[in-house]
């Protein structure tokens, strides 16, 4: 198979959200938050961005085992027999 699609998807959010993040954590104290009510958005959504990025990432790298006839799953392997 190719590579799967949740690998670059969760690093665009990962990066993303980090840079985010990391804007909204030097401006915490800023004035530029007095529009929304005192609400760091920023950091907020960042950290959010940044989470949902990493949970893609992780569960797009441990996706090891897919249906391949090739490459069985542990447990198929042991009940294969063949047939010549």
């Amino acid at each position: 198979m190719g590579l799967d699609i949740r690998i670059p998807l969760g690093l665009i959010f990962l990066i993303t959200g980090g840079i985010i993040s990391i804007y909204g954590f030097i401006t915490r104290n800023s004035a530029i938050y007095e529009r929304s009510l005192g609400v760091n958005l920023n950091l907020g959504w960042g950290l959010l961005m940044f989470l949902f990025g990493l949970i893609m990432f992780l569960v797009g790298r441990r996706q090891k085992w897919q249906d391949d006839p090739v490459n069985p799953r542990p447990w198929e392997r042991e009940g294969r027999t063949s047939h010549h």
